[in-house]
């Protein structure tokens, strides 16, 4: 029994219904199994309220990562000027005497929920394949150190993750996720972000539960993201527009073309160019601002990220216009890998993926050639869709939620998909041919693939049946 007589039951019913909607009753789990334990639900306006501390402290780059590095944090209206301190790490604890202070670019930003101010430092002039320390805050309030590597200018061995969509209940169910990708790759040099990173463009507190749930990583490993269809604010003129949150968060080149400033941008890691596209709007901008990039890159290996895919795998799904603008100029330029989101399910093409010409219809084409580029489209966030199976993929998987680790070294380009519990569940490995298209090679494992049982149709009924 809960209570010791009627006349306590009638006490706690009526201390209960005097209580805010928002607090709920709870079994106390103490010593005392009949004591009520009275907790007030957290709102989203506590939950993401700012502070004097530094907190959604975040890596990216908005110039070449061998000799910068940009960071980015928030802090409450109280804070008028961010600073940050840097140093070449050290194995001793005296960080703080041989440290250089920037002052941050700030500016506020005022949410659904409140107005923060956003502090950004980009350090510049840094010595290529060095280790830093850094911290951030306003002189007296100081986050914690954080440390990280500057690119090599040569194309050395690396690794770095890729997610598909996160999306929704990010810190309950997206956390566990992107910490089992640090689990497997704790060395990765980034982490590609392909879209719908939350579920509403201007929700502070879904940005709110991002933030939280790569925590400490977002200081250490640099994110690079684009925005997908779920980061487009429509405002009250009908107009669409990036979130506001988007740049005063995150430092991203302002490469791209006009009006796309760190939406759509390019950066090179140690042979390896990566292109950001924002596949919202502007195709045709960005589809002749990529070839001219593909025109004149030389590095080895070209990766693509964008949200929409190429060859969707979801049910009645179908980017016909975009693939019509942009397929062309990836096939042209025989981009190696194109990371991309939007469909909640996992496909990845193989050695007869689409080339050329192709039919608006079914994103087929019946040449069926190889073009050395491998479509990936992945799911990390709990939201998932009905399967579109196509023949050129090599792997499905529908109900899983999973991360990518692509390792780069020399000629090959090594991919692999792990499930949220850390299974490997596919593998490839591209490798460069002189004068040619890349050889790929399958790899995935024997595990069956994770699908939902096929929907059955009922029967049909006899003409008698009907009459009845």
């Amino acid at each position: 029994m809960f209570f010791e007589s009627k006349s306590r039951l009638r006490q706690l019913l009526l201390c209960t219904t005097l209580l805010p909607l928002a607090t709920v009753a709870v079994r106390a789990q103490d010593a005392n199994p009949d004591v009520i334990r009275l907790v007030p639900k957290v709102e989203p306006a506590e939950f993401a309220r700012p502070s004097i501390l530094p907190d959604r402290i975040v890596l990216t780059w908005a110039s070449d990562p061998a000799k910068s590095q940009a960071v980015t944090w928030r802090t409450s209206t109280a804070v008028t000027r961010g600073l940050a301190e840097i140093t070449i790490a050290d194995a001793g604890p005296d960080l703080e005497s041989q440290s250089k202070q920037l002052v941050a670019v700030s500016q506020p930003l005022t949410t659904d929920l409140n107005t923060a101010h956003f502090h950004t430092v980009k350090f510049e002039g840094l010595t290529p394949k060095t280790k830093y320390a850094y911290r951030v805050g306003d002189g007296v309030n100081w986050s914690e150190w954080f440390q990280f590597t500057t690119a090599s200018t040569e194309p050395e061995p690396f690794s770095f993750i890729y997610f598909g969509d996160a999306q929704n209940d990010v810190r309950s169910k997206w956390s566990r996720v992107i910490r089992e990708a640090y689990r497997d790759a704790p060395k990765a040099k980034f982490m590609i972000h392909a879209g719908d990173l939350i579920n509403q463009a201007e929700s502070d507190v879904e940005w709110q539960e991002w933030f939280e749930a790569g925590a400490w990583m977002n200081g250490m490993i640099p994110s690079i993201a684009v925005p997908g269809n779920h980061e487009i604010a429509k405002l009250d003129d009908n107009t669409r527009r990036v979130s506001h949150h988007w740049r005063p968060q995150f430092a991203f080149p302002e490469d791209g073309p006009e009006g796309m400033e760190e939406a759509c941008y390019t950066l090179v890691y140690q042979g390896v160019r990566i292109v950001g596209m924002n596949s919202n709007e502007k195709p045709m901008e960005q589809a002749e601002w990529l070839d001219k990039v593909l025109t004149e890159n030389k590095e080895k290996w070209v990766v693509c990220t964008f949200h929409h895919p190429m060859f969707s795998t979801g049910k009645d799904r179908d980017n016909a216009g975009l693939r019509a603008i942009w397929k062309p100029v990836l096939d042209k330029h025989r981009v190696d890998l194109v990371l991309q989101g939007h469909d909640h399910t996992y496909g990845r093409t193989g050695l007869d993926t689409p080339m050329g010409h192709v039919n608006l219809a079914t994103g087929v084409n019946t040449s069926d050639v190889f073009s050395g580029t491998v479509y990936v489209v992945s799911v990390s966030g709990p939201k998932m869709y009905n399967l579109q199976r196509h023949p050129f993929m090599s792997r499905h998987a529908e109900d899983t939620q999973l991360y990518q680790i692509i390792h780069i070294d020399g000629d090959k380009l090594h991919f692999e998909a792990f499930t949220a519990t850390g299974e490997l569940y596919d593998a490839f490995t591209l490798t460069k041919q002189k004068g040619a298209k890349n050889q790929l090679t399958e790899e995935a494992p024997s595990t069956p693939e994770r699908l939902r049982p096929p929907v059955v149709a009922a029967p049909a009924k006899k003409a008698s049946e009907v009459l009845k």
